[in-house]
């Protein structure tokens, strides 16, 4: 027998001595390829001692003021005679009453990996802080970064993908306001052709999004051996395209020309809990904590309008306002904890003395103030609006674009010792995180009465797919091949029994066009994105991730001016341009990566040469040896020494009798020692 010791937030509990604590491990399971499993385990229970009392804060009695929460759940750890085991969170589940009184807690321990959903809940990626890419949404400077290539500090881009115009290439034909790209100098209106400017919208890196992720929620720091790794090509040039809405690029409100207040020095000491950024004050102070918290704003203008926003929640909103305001919480707006932006609107520049917020709060019984000052501080002007990266991302929410990013890559994810989740894709997992260099010799452990081999293959086939395949191209092609654009369909060439099993992304996946010459029949070095619907009109649909290549086209006709009536008033000429991409890389032998799941003709080469799918890369390894006939799901019951239990990882292998097995589950009751494993055969 040995020893359970349970700490919960750093004070030890007392547990039961016959107390049965069963914890759970797996971090890729045959039986679901597409989840990211963390360590559980089942509900046990605490005696309803002084000790857990005191803990618990006397859960049971809930006349008690400044209780327990047990909607969050707390820090943890596991030691079994006194040496660590497991960190992770415990969940108060509820307490059991004999004679109306406290008898025993009832809880659940998590997993660290778990964390990441409770810490993200139900934020959206428009709740990052994405200040730092807002850019002026203009003619000049949307034709400039359709210009200017990604580099190691160019984050933003502008790529050849439309909302709604049909572009094409007709040498020698003139037309207004067409979508022909040939370009011809002069100054004519029947010049002014090609692609429109507010045709474009803007792109931001993924990367990006998982450092905002790190800034933006404490607790969360993601490790760089495939997020951030600016050497790994595959993620570093993903980008996704900033399309909240169909259609035209439109600020926060028509209030007039939005800008997003930007002018505050970044403070994050002055008091605890209050972030203060250049252009949005993060705080987490309960409500019961806040005195006080307003926004001051100083100016002798008049007819404005001012936003407040906490995340993508509009707070507060008033519009002809003049002079001095004071907005305050509690009385202007209803206050929670969170992440707040300023935004004004007006029809012409305006300038204020000063944009201030003032925070009062009482903190573990000590009183902290601070205003937080712009100095003085000048709107856009009417030439312009800003495009803010965080009011036109699409509408998903965090946890559900990571958890996509995870099912396109496979990739698995677990908490170091220092806190860093760890990301990597299933094949480096297995190849990098063993604790030992071979295999753990367990047949002396095993309980020979009592095992299992099964069929390993619950499904007769698997899918992968995205989930927005609807614009024009992607659309047609699948109604003539009669399968998703970039969908692969495995089941090892047999046909076998079982259910099928689906891997669905939730983003768009487009279909992209490279343009031949009509007049003369020539192939262009011109490639393009039309993100409409069947019908050809404007098409919201799922995020679009893409990567952007660089590529001098030879020249194309940009319209970088309109008139009020969005009708072409001037046009140039540009060659390098930004390209939309399902590839790395436009040429295999440069890289042949790229994000179907199957192996497409390549829009811009023809050809099949792009081998590297997502399928090749990521599920390959993997899914051909789950459906190899010869694969094996076996169960064994075993006794594992501590000196096995403390040290092993889900990437380490076992050895019994000479045949070597990776693990699929695990499930250990701490105090006997004893294993129910799940085992697959290494072929």
């Amino acid at each position: 027998m040995q020893s359970i010791q349970l700490y919960i937030e750093g004070q030890r509990v007392d547990m039961f001595k016959d107390e049965s604590v069963s914890i759970t491990q797996s971090i890729k399971n045959v039986k679901d390829i597409d989840k990211i499993f963390t360590e559980f385990t089942k509900t046990f229970t605490l005696p309803a001692s002084k000790t857990n009392n005191k803990i618990f804060k006397h859960y049971y009695n809930f006349d008690i003021v400044g209780g327990f929460d047990a909607r969050t759940r707390k820090s943890a750890t596991i030691e079994l005679n006194h040496l660590p085991f497991k960190k992770g969170k415990v969940k108060l589940e509820g307490v059991d009453l004999k004679n109306n009184k406290a008898f025993a807690y009832r809880i659940t321990f998590f997993g660290n990996t778990v964390e990441l959903k409770d810490i993200l809940g139900e934020s959206k990626l428009s709740d990052l802080d994405l200040s730092a890419y807002t850019q002026t949404y203009s003619g000049g400077n949307v034709t400039g970064y359709l210009r200017l290539p990604p580099t190691s500090i160019r984050h933003m881009i502008v790529p050849l993908i439309t909302h709604t115009q049909r572009l094409f290439y007709e040498d020698g034909a003139h037309g207004l306001g067409t979508g022909n790209l040939w370009y011809e100098s002069g100054s004519g209106t029947s010049h002014h052709h090609g692609v429109v400017w507010n045709q474009l919208k803007f792109a931001l890196r993924v990367n990006k999004i998982i450092e905002a992720i790190e800034d933006d929620f404490e607790g969360i720091e993601f490790s760089s051996d495939f997020f951030k790794n600016t050497s790994l090509d595959v993620m570093n040039d993903l980008f996704i395209w900033l399309h909240k809405k169909s259609g035209y690029v439109e600020p926060l409100q028509d209030l007039g020309i939005s800008t997003l207040v930007d002018g505050w020095t970044p403070d994050t000491s002055s008091i605890p809990s209050v972030f203060m950024g250049t252009s949005n004050l993060t705080i987490y102070a309960q409500p019961s904590s806040v005195n006080t918290f307003r926004l001051s704003l100083s100016t002798s203008a008049t007819n404005y309008g001012v936003t407040i926003k906490n995340g993508s929640t509009v707070v507060y909103q008033a519009s002809n306002l003049s002079g001095n305001q004071t907005i305050t919480a509690g009385t202007d707006f209803t206050y929670s904890t969170g992440t707040y932006t300023v935004i004004i609107n007006a029809q012409s520049a305006i300038t204020f003395t000063n944009i201030s917020w003032y925070v009062d709060v009482t903190l573990g019984g000590t009183n902290f103030t601070h205003t937080y000052s712009t100095g003085s501080y000048t709107t856009n002007s009417v030439a312009t609006f800003d495009f803010v990266a965080s009011e036109q991302i699409p509408e998903i929410k965090i946890i559900d674009f990571l958890s996509g990013l995870f099912k396109m890559f496979n990739l698995v994810a677990q908490v170091e010792d220092d806190g860093t989740i760890y990301v990597d894709t299933l094949d480096n997992f297995y190849a990098n995180k063993k604790s030992v260099s071979t295999a753990y010799d367990i047949s002396e452990f095993i309980d020979v009465n009592s095992s299992q081999v099964n069929v390993a293959l619950p499904y007769k086939e698997v899918s992968l797919r995205y989930e927005d395949t609807k614009t024009f191209l992607a659309n047609r092609y699948d109604q003539l091949v009669g399968k998703d654009w970039g969908e692969a369909k495995y089941n090892a060439g047999q046909e076998l029994d079982g259910s099928l099993y689906e891997v669905q992304l939730p983003f768009s996946h487009v279909q992209y066009e490279r343009l031949d010459d009509i007049t003369s029949g020539n192939q262009l070095d011109v490639q393009y994105g039309y993100f409409v619907d069947e019908s050809q009109n404007a098409y919201h649909g799922k995020p679009l991730l893409f990567y952007p290549i660089n590529i001098d086209t030879g020249g194309i006709s940009v319209c970088d001016a309109t008139d009020a009536d969005n009708v072409p008033t001037s046009h140039t000429e540009e060659t390098d341009v930004n390209l939309p991409f399902n590839s790395v890389s436009n040429s295999s032998s440069t890289s042949t990566a790229n994000i179907h799941f199957h192996n497409e003709v390549n829009e811009w080469t023809g050809n099949t040469a792009f081998t590297g799918t997502l399928f090749e890369n990521y599920y390959k390894n993997y899914l051909v040896d789950v459906f190899n006939n010869k694969s094996r799901l076996t169960k064994v019951k075993a006794y594992l020494p501590l000196r096995i239990l403390l040290n092993f990882t889900l990437a380490d292998r076992f050895d019994i009798n000479g045949k070597r097995y990776k693990i699929n589950s695990i499930e250990t009751n701490l105090a006997t020692g004893e294993s129910n494993i799940e085992l697959l055969n290494e072929l």
